[in-house]
């Protein structure tokens, strides 16, 4: 018997569900390739420990970006090895694989996943749009007439998506999330302070100290990196306002992107959405604050799901036991 997966493939991380025992698998999308022979050295978490530490015969890399693959060779060789580990793949079987997609992406992107996820050793590949496996693994009745809207803020992009009697109404997607901010931070600390940071350091400032809130009182810690004007090591004391600041444009635009679909939304189901408000999901949802301003720029509850980074693996889960809770089913293609 073929082994059931959900898989989530995200910019950030990679999460898989197996029928009958849930996620069975939560990993960095990262993987370190030796370049003289195309061969994986790591994939996951080792992988991601040496993104910038690496020798110039390898590279360490994400081979998805903004939600999409970029790389279709290099993430076949990342799911293969995610499949080998778990137990998903075989001498004799091989998996069938339910994946999410973003919703407003192209015919292409949706043929260069699914070619990735056959390289990778699939039987059959069905494809749902993320922002539907996420609502049914954040407990929201799809099927309902009463609309509801959904917000994934993820590590490559938004997506805020209206979706009422099984389907999605209304969708916009920002290409704005962790990474991006990630980014914006590591630019600001450069030019207001003369200190070059990497990814991680970046990471863990809007982790402990980050807000998208104005005037939070978070403290500040001490970060390592180059001062640029020097040329030299440096260590200096870091404070929520100044990350504050490097986050804000990006986290404005994540407002802006919400209540901008909230302006097409057809009344009746703008209505619903001010009776029931929001439900927010993604590994960005954890961020300090974001439910907050997105309440008082729409004036809407916000609710931040149980688990928001695990919504879309729950989802992609309960639809493989259950597939009719999508209206006709999941359609798979085997090769």
């Amino acid at each position: 018997m073929p082994k059931h997966i959900g898989l989530d493939i995200g910019t950030s991380n990679t999460r898989m569900y197996m029928r009958g025992q849930g996620i069975i698998m939560r990993s960095p999308t990262v993987v370190a390739i030796d370049k003289r022979d195309e061969a994986v050295v790591a994939v996951g978490k080792e992988a991601k420990l040496m993104i910038g530490k690496t020798p110039s015969h390898i590279e360490a890399f994400r081979p998805i970006r903004d939600g999409v693959v970029t790389d279709i060779e290099v993430t076949a060789m990342m799911l293969h090895e995610h499949f080998k580990l778990t137990g998903a793949l075989s001498l004799f079987n091989r998996p069938v694989v339910l994946v999410g997609a973003p919703h407003n992406c192209t015919e292409v992107e949706r043929r260069a996943l699914e070619d990735a996820i056959f390289e990778a050793g699939a039987k059959a590949v069905g494809i749902i749009s993320s922002p539907i496996a996420s609502a049914v693994g954040a407990g929201l009745n799809i099927n309902s007439p009463k609309g509801c809207m959904i917000v994934d803020v993820g590590g490559g992009m938004t997506q805020v998506s209206v979706i009422s009697s099984g389907g999605i109404v209304r969708s916009k997607a920002v290409k704005l999330g962790g990474d991006r901010i990630d980014n914006a931070i590591i630019a600001s600390l450069k030019s207001r302070k003369d200190l070059y940071i990497g990814e991680f350091s970046a990471e863990m400032l809007k982790v402990r100290i980050g807000s998208a809130l104005p005037n939070s009182k978070r403290g500040s810690v001490e970060v390592s990196g180059r001062n640029e004007r020097l040329k030299c090591a440096q260590a200096i004391m870091v404070g929520c306002d100044d990350i504050h600041l490097a986050m804000s444009r990006a986290v404005e635009a994540i407002c802006r992107t919400i209540t901008g679909l909230l302006e097409i939304t057809p009344p009746e189901i703008a209505g619903d959405i001010s009776s029931y408000g929001i439900m927010l999901v993604g590994g960005g949802a954890n961020m300090h604050g974001i439910a907050e301003l997105i309440s008082a720029k729409t004036r809407l509850r916000v609710t931040v799901a149980k688990s928001p980074m695990d919504c879309e693996c729950i989802g992609l889960g309960r639809l493989i036991e259950k597939p009719s809770i999508v209206p006709g089913g999941i359609l798979y293609k085997n090769r």
